[in-house]
Protein backbone atom coordinates (compact mmCIF):
# COMPACT_ATOMS: atom_id res chain seq x y z
CA UNK A 1 0.00 0.00 0.00
CA UNK A 2 2.66 2.14 0.78
CA UNK A 3 4.78 1.69 -2.47
CA UNK A 4 1.05 2.69 -4.37
CA UNK A 5 0.86 5.48 -2.38
CA UNK A 6 4.81 6.73 -2.79
CA UNK A 7 4.52 5.59 -6.72
CA UNK A 8 1.40 7.77 -6.94
CA UNK A 9 3.26 10.65 -5.39
CA UNK A 10 6.17 10.94 -7.30
CA UNK A 11 3.97 10.45 -10.56
CA UNK A 12 2.27 13.50 -9.95
CA UNK A 13 5.18 15.50 -8.99
CA UNK A 14 6.30 14.18 -12.36
CA UNK A 15 3.38 15.20 -13.70
CA UNK A 16 3.34 18.65 -12.20
CA UNK A 17 6.95 19.13 -13.35
CA UNK A 18 6.24 18.64 -17.32
CA UNK A 19 3.21 20.66 -17.12
CA UNK A 20 4.77 23.51 -16.07
CA UNK A 21 8.19 22.50 -18.72
CA UNK A 22 5.10 22.72 -21.16
CA UNK A 23 3.58 26.30 -20.01
CA UNK A 24 7.39 27.16 -20.35
CA UNK A 25 7.85 26.23 -23.71
CA UNK A 26 4.48 27.40 -24.70
CA UNK A 27 5.21 31.01 -23.45
CA UNK A 28 6.29 33.63 -26.85
CA UNK A 29 8.23 36.69 -25.93
CA UNK A 30 8.16 39.47 -28.58
CA UNK A 31 10.83 42.50 -27.96
CA UNK A 32 10.29 45.50 -30.54
CA UNK A 33 13.55 48.05 -31.06
CA UNK A 34 12.93 51.34 -32.23
CA UNK A 35 11.83 55.01 -32.00
CA UNK A 36 8.95 56.98 -31.42
CA UNK A 37 7.80 55.68 -34.81
CA UNK A 38 6.56 52.36 -32.65
CA UNK A 39 6.19 53.85 -29.49
CA UNK A 40 3.65 56.52 -30.43
CA UNK A 41 0.35 56.16 -28.98
CA UNK A 42 1.63 53.00 -27.23
CA UNK A 43 1.24 50.82 -29.81
CA UNK A 44 3.34 47.34 -28.54
CA UNK A 45 0.66 47.87 -25.86
CA UNK A 46 -1.86 47.75 -27.89
CA UNK A 47 -0.86 44.90 -29.92
CA UNK A 48 -0.72 43.32 -26.41
CA UNK A 49 -4.14 44.17 -25.35
CA UNK A 50 -5.00 42.32 -28.66
CA UNK A 51 -3.20 39.06 -28.08
CA UNK A 52 -4.40 39.08 -24.60
CA UNK A 53 -7.94 38.41 -26.04
CA UNK A 54 -6.63 35.44 -27.64
CA UNK A 55 -2.78 34.61 -27.17
CA UNK A 56 -2.30 35.51 -23.80
CA UNK A 57 0.78 33.36 -24.02
CA UNK A 58 2.53 35.88 -26.31
CA UNK A 59 4.22 38.56 -24.23
CA UNK A 60 5.31 41.68 -25.86
CA UNK A 61 8.06 44.01 -24.77
CA UNK A 62 9.99 47.37 -25.89
CA UNK A 63 13.47 49.36 -25.90
CA UNK A 64 12.49 52.42 -27.77
CA UNK A 65 13.82 56.17 -27.58
CA UNK A 66 12.94 58.87 -29.61
CA UNK A 67 14.90 59.66 -32.23
CA UNK A 68 17.23 56.79 -32.32
CA UNK A 69 18.61 54.51 -34.78
CA UNK A 70 19.41 50.38 -34.76
CA UNK A 71 22.57 51.76 -34.96
CA UNK A 72 22.54 54.08 -31.78
CA UNK A 73 20.75 51.48 -30.03
CA UNK A 74 23.97 49.37 -30.55
CA UNK A 75 26.86 52.56 -29.83
CA UNK A 76 24.74 55.53 -27.86
CA UNK A 77 24.25 55.77 -24.03
CA UNK A 78 21.65 57.51 -22.80
CA UNK A 79 22.28 60.40 -20.65
CA UNK A 80 19.86 62.19 -19.71
CA UNK A 81 15.90 61.77 -20.95
CA UNK A 82 13.05 64.21 -21.07
CA UNK A 83 9.76 63.10 -22.04
CA UNK A 84 10.00 64.49 -25.67
CA UNK A 85 13.92 63.13 -26.18
CA UNK A 86 16.97 61.77 -24.87
CA UNK A 87 21.10 62.92 -25.09
CA UNK A 88 23.47 60.39 -25.21
CA UNK A 89 27.02 59.97 -25.38
CA UNK A 90 29.02 56.83 -27.67
CA UNK A 91 29.82 53.98 -25.16
CA UNK A 92 33.28 53.22 -23.90
CA UNK A 93 34.86 49.82 -24.21
CA UNK A 94 33.82 47.88 -21.80
CA UNK A 95 29.98 49.62 -21.60
CA UNK A 96 26.80 48.00 -22.95
CA UNK A 97 24.03 50.30 -24.32
CA UNK A 98 20.23 49.79 -22.41
CA UNK A 99 19.59 47.93 -25.81
CA UNK A 100 22.17 45.61 -25.33
CA UNK A 101 21.46 44.83 -21.88
CA UNK A 102 17.52 44.26 -22.47
CA UNK A 103 18.30 41.53 -25.43
CA UNK A 104 20.53 39.88 -23.57
CA UNK A 105 17.41 39.52 -20.81
CA UNK A 106 16.24 36.56 -22.29
CA UNK A 107 16.19 33.95 -25.55
CA UNK A 108 13.39 36.70 -27.67
CA UNK A 109 11.64 34.60 -29.61
CA UNK A 110 10.07 37.36 -32.08
CA UNK A 111 12.40 40.58 -32.79
CA UNK A 112 10.52 43.46 -34.47
CA UNK A 113 13.11 45.97 -36.11
CA UNK A 114 12.20 49.65 -36.73
CA UNK A 115 13.75 52.17 -38.08
CA UNK A 116 12.67 55.32 -40.15
CA UNK A 117 12.18 55.30 -43.96
CA UNK A 118 14.70 58.11 -44.42
CA UNK A 119 17.71 55.43 -43.25
CA UNK A 120 16.95 52.94 -45.29
CA UNK A 121 15.92 55.43 -48.65
CA UNK A 122 19.90 56.70 -48.54
CA UNK A 123 22.17 54.02 -50.12
CA UNK A 124 24.98 54.68 -48.03
CA UNK A 125 23.17 54.95 -44.90
CA UNK A 126 21.04 51.76 -45.85
CA UNK A 127 24.21 49.57 -46.61
CA UNK A 128 26.80 51.11 -43.84
CA UNK A 129 24.56 51.95 -40.86
CA UNK A 130 21.42 49.88 -40.64
CA UNK A 131 22.58 46.50 -42.29
CA UNK A 132 25.32 45.92 -39.67
CA UNK A 133 23.23 47.22 -36.66
CA UNK A 134 20.61 44.56 -37.90
CA UNK A 135 23.48 42.34 -38.11
CA UNK A 136 25.27 43.42 -34.75
CA UNK A 137 21.35 42.91 -32.96
CA UNK A 138 20.93 39.37 -34.84
CA UNK A 139 23.95 38.02 -33.14
CA UNK A 140 23.37 39.46 -30.03
CA UNK A 141 20.17 37.59 -29.54
CA UNK A 142 21.11 34.44 -28.01
CA UNK A 143 18.03 32.26 -29.61
CA UNK A 144 19.30 30.49 -32.41
CA UNK A 145 15.61 29.94 -33.69
CA UNK A 146 13.75 33.90 -32.73
CA UNK A 147 12.31 35.41 -36.18
CA UNK A 148 13.32 38.73 -37.07
CA UNK A 149 10.61 41.37 -38.06
CA UNK A 150 11.28 44.25 -39.94
CA UNK A 151 9.10 47.04 -39.84
CA UNK A 152 8.14 48.78 -42.88
CA UNK A 153 6.96 52.36 -42.07
CA UNK A 154 5.54 55.03 -44.25
CA UNK A 155 5.89 57.98 -46.17
CA UNK A 156 5.87 61.24 -44.70
CA UNK A 157 3.66 64.19 -45.18
CA UNK A 158 5.23 66.55 -47.27
CA UNK A 159 5.27 68.55 -50.77
CA UNK A 160 6.81 67.55 -53.84
CA UNK A 161 9.20 66.73 -55.26
CA UNK A 162 11.33 65.54 -52.18
CA UNK A 163 14.77 64.43 -51.45
CA UNK A 164 16.54 63.45 -47.77
CA UNK A 165 20.15 63.89 -47.22
CA UNK A 166 22.75 62.54 -44.55
CA UNK A 167 25.89 64.79 -44.48
CA UNK A 168 28.19 61.95 -45.25
CA UNK A 169 30.19 62.12 -41.72
CA UNK A 170 27.41 61.23 -40.44
CA UNK A 171 27.22 57.84 -42.11
CA UNK A 172 30.99 56.90 -42.56
CA UNK A 173 34.15 58.87 -42.45
CA UNK A 174 35.26 56.86 -45.69
CA UNK A 175 33.08 58.56 -48.12
CA UNK A 176 34.41 61.24 -50.20
CA UNK A 177 31.72 63.08 -51.44
CA UNK A 178 29.80 66.09 -48.65
CA UNK A 179 26.16 64.39 -48.81
CA UNK A 180 24.29 61.43 -49.24
CA UNK A 181 20.86 61.80 -50.42
CA UNK A 182 17.62 59.31 -51.34
CA UNK A 183 16.12 59.80 -54.98
CA UNK A 184 14.08 62.48 -55.94
CA UNK A 185 10.55 61.59 -54.85
CA UNK A 186 7.98 62.97 -56.88
CA UNK A 187 4.74 61.28 -55.66
CA UNK A 188 3.16 59.68 -52.64
CA UNK A 189 2.92 56.14 -55.12
CA UNK A 190 5.86 56.31 -56.31
CA UNK A 191 7.80 57.48 -52.57
CA UNK A 192 5.76 54.40 -51.31
CA UNK A 193 6.97 51.97 -53.96
CA UNK A 194 10.89 53.30 -52.78
CA UNK A 195 10.48 52.62 -49.53
CA UNK A 196 9.25 49.34 -49.91
CA UNK A 197 12.33 48.21 -52.23
CA UNK A 198 14.35 49.92 -49.82
CA UNK A 199 13.51 48.16 -47.12
CA UNK A 200 12.65 45.06 -49.05
CA UNK A 201 16.43 45.09 -49.92
CA UNK A 202 16.80 45.24 -46.05
CA UNK A 203 14.91 42.42 -45.64
CA UNK A 204 16.96 40.45 -48.01
CA UNK A 205 20.01 41.26 -47.10
CA UNK A 206 19.54 40.14 -43.41
CA UNK A 207 16.72 37.07 -43.67
CA UNK A 208 14.44 39.08 -42.26
CA UNK A 209 10.16 39.14 -42.41
CA UNK A 210 9.07 42.64 -43.57
CA UNK A 211 5.67 44.04 -42.43
CA UNK A 212 3.39 46.21 -45.20
CA UNK A 213 2.24 49.36 -42.65
CA UNK A 214 3.46 52.06 -45.42
CA UNK A 215 1.06 50.08 -48.29
CA UNK A 216 -1.65 49.85 -45.76
CA UNK A 217 -0.80 53.76 -44.71
CA UNK A 218 -1.36 55.05 -48.09
CA UNK A 219 -4.46 52.82 -48.63
CA UNK A 220 -6.06 54.67 -46.41
CA UNK A 221 -4.72 57.63 -47.39
CA UNK A 222 -5.61 57.78 -50.81
CA UNK A 223 -9.18 55.32 -50.11
CA UNK A 224 -10.38 57.03 -46.91
CA UNK A 225 -8.78 59.98 -46.54
CA UNK A 226 -11.12 60.72 -43.88
CA UNK A 227 -9.39 59.38 -41.62
CA UNK A 228 -6.25 60.63 -40.82
CA UNK A 229 -3.36 58.89 -39.36
CA UNK A 230 -0.94 60.87 -38.52
CA UNK A 231 -0.22 62.92 -35.20
CA UNK A 232 2.27 65.30 -37.15
CA UNK A 233 4.44 65.33 -40.43
CA UNK A 234 5.41 61.30 -39.31
CA UNK A 235 3.95 60.08 -36.43
CA UNK A 236 1.40 58.06 -36.07
CA UNK A 237 -1.97 59.11 -34.30
CA UNK A 238 -3.73 56.97 -32.73
CA UNK A 239 -5.38 55.49 -35.68
CA UNK A 240 -2.16 54.96 -36.99
CA UNK A 241 -1.08 53.59 -34.21
CA UNK A 242 -4.40 51.29 -34.43
CA UNK A 243 -4.02 50.17 -37.52
CA UNK A 244 0.05 49.29 -36.69
CA UNK A 245 -1.23 46.96 -33.81
CA UNK A 246 -3.41 45.25 -35.82
CA UNK A 247 -0.84 44.36 -38.42
CA UNK A 248 1.84 43.20 -36.44
CA UNK A 249 -0.91 41.07 -33.93
CA UNK A 250 -1.80 39.52 -37.59
CA UNK A 251 1.86 38.75 -37.84
CA UNK A 252 2.30 36.95 -34.44
CA UNK A 253 -1.00 35.42 -34.68
CA UNK A 254 -1.80 34.12 -38.15
CA UNK A 255 -5.24 35.17 -37.26
CA UNK A 256 -7.40 37.82 -38.63
CA UNK A 257 -7.53 41.31 -36.78
CA UNK A 258 -11.30 41.74 -38.28
CA UNK A 259 -12.08 39.03 -35.75
CA UNK A 260 -10.99 40.81 -32.45
CA UNK A 261 -13.29 42.47 -30.17
CA UNK A 262 -10.97 45.05 -29.13
CA UNK A 263 -11.21 48.67 -30.30
CA UNK A 264 -9.07 50.40 -27.47
CA UNK A 265 -10.27 53.87 -27.73
CA UNK A 266 -11.00 53.87 -31.49
CA UNK A 267 -14.65 54.21 -32.49
CA UNK A 268 -15.95 50.67 -33.74
CA UNK A 269 -16.98 51.57 -36.95
CA UNK A 270 -13.15 53.03 -37.37
CA UNK A 271 -11.67 50.09 -35.83
CA UNK A 272 -13.57 48.19 -37.75
CA UNK A 273 -12.17 49.71 -41.04
CA UNK A 274 -9.16 49.42 -39.89
CA UNK A 275 -9.06 46.09 -38.62
CA UNK A 276 -9.88 44.95 -42.37
CA UNK A 277 -7.25 47.30 -44.02
CA UNK A 278 -4.66 45.13 -41.83
CA UNK A 279 -6.14 42.00 -43.19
Amino acid sequence: MMKNILLLLTLLVITGCLSKSKETADETYVLFIGNSLTYFHEMPQTVQEMLNETNPNIHIEQITFPSQSLSGHLSNIITSRTENGIRTRLKEEGEKTETEIKIAERKWDVVILQTGAVSVLIPENRELKVNPAISKIKELVANPKCKFILFNTWPSIHEYPERYCYPSRLIDTSIEKDTCCSPILQSLEQELQIINNSYELVAQKNNLIKSDNGTKYVEILTKYPKIELYEDNSHPNKYGAFLNACIFYQMLTDKKASALNYNGTIEPETATLLKEIAN
